[in-house]
C-alpha cells in the first residue's frame, strides 16, 4: 500500500448520527476459495447462535438496534433495505446456511454476525484517490451492489472514494470488492451503536484474519 488513505466522517453524518464510531483495518493477506477450517469455525458458532437468539430478539441486540436507528435518521426504511449484519443474522436463524463466496468475505461475514456490525470489506488497490468520506446517498446516486445491480442508496450512509460510492451497511460496490487475487485489504467495522464492545469485535475479526487469511502488515485505525 503506496498511499495512505485517511477515513473521515462529514458533518451530514455526524449530524444524523453522532455515536457512530469506525474501525478500519488495513492488512496484507492471502485469500483462498474456500477454508475448510473456517467453515467448521462458522457451522460451530452458527449452532450455537441458533441456540442464544431469534429473529425477533436480534432486533434488540444494540449494534443491530442502531444501525436500524441510524438508517431512519439518515432516511432509509431498514426493513426494506436491511443492513448487512442484521440480513445475515436472520438468515441463519432462519436456517439457511450462510453464503459460501471465498476466505476473506466468509471470515467478514462470521465477524459481522458476532458483533452484530455491518463490515465493509474492501481490496484498497482498487480505491481511488488517499481518502475515504462517510456521507449519506443522494436521490439518483449510481451505485452498483455486489450481486444485486442499481442500488438505491438515497439516505443511506455510504462510504465514497474519488469516484464514488464503495461501501454502504447494506452492499459494498462491485467497483472495489475483494476477489481471490486482492492482496491489500481494508476492513471497516461500522459501530453505530458506538465504541461500547467495539474493540473485542475489532479483535476478534484480527484473530480471524491472521487465522485464516495470513494477514500480516495490520494496521488499525479508529474514527469517528
Amino acid at each position: 500500500m503506496d498511499e495512505r488513505l485517511t477515513i473521515e466522517v462529514s458533518d451530514e453524518l455526524r449530524q444524523a448520527w453522532p455515536q457512530f464510531r469506525g474501525a478500519a483495518v488495513f492488512a496484507t493477506v492471502k485469500n483462498s476459495a474456500y477454508s475448510g477450517e473456517l467453515w467448521k469455525r462458522i457451522e460451530e458458532f452458527t449452532e450455537l447462535y441458533r441456540r442464544k437468539y431469534t429473529t425477533d430478539s436480534i432486533k434488540q441486540m444494540p449494534a443491530i438496534q442502531a444501525t436500524r436507528q441510524a438508517y431512519k435518521r439518515c432516511g432509509k426504511d431498514p426493513s426494506r433495505y436491511r443492513p448487512s449484519s442484521e440480513a445475515l443474522c436472520r438468515r441463519i436463524l432462519r436456517g439457511i446456511p450462510l453464503y459460501q463466496i471465498d476466505t476473506l468475505v466468509d471470515l467478514i461475514n462470521l465477524a459481522s454476525i458476532y458483533s452484530g456490525h455491518s463490515i465493509g470489506g474492501f481490496d484498497r488497490d482498487k480505491i481511488q484517490g488517499s481518502r475515504l468520506v462517510l456521507g449519506i446517498g443522494k436521490a439518483g446516486e449510481p451505485y452498483e451492489g455486489i450481486g444485486r445491480g442499481e442500488l438505491n442508496i438515497e439516505g443511506m450512509p455510504v462510504y465514497r472514494d474519488a469516484v464514488g460510492g464503495i461501501g454502504t451497511p447494506t452492499s459494498d460496490n462491485e467497483r472495489t470488492k475483494i476477489s481471490l487475487d486482492t492482496i491489500h485489504l481494508l476492513a471497516i467495522m461500522n459501530a453505530y451503536s458506538g465504541m461500547e464492545g467495539l474493540k473485542e469485535s475489532v479483535d476478534y475479526m484480527v484473530g480471524l484474519l491472521k487465522e485464516f487469511a495470513g494477514a500480516e502488515e495490520m494496521d488499525l485505525v479508529y474514527f469517528k
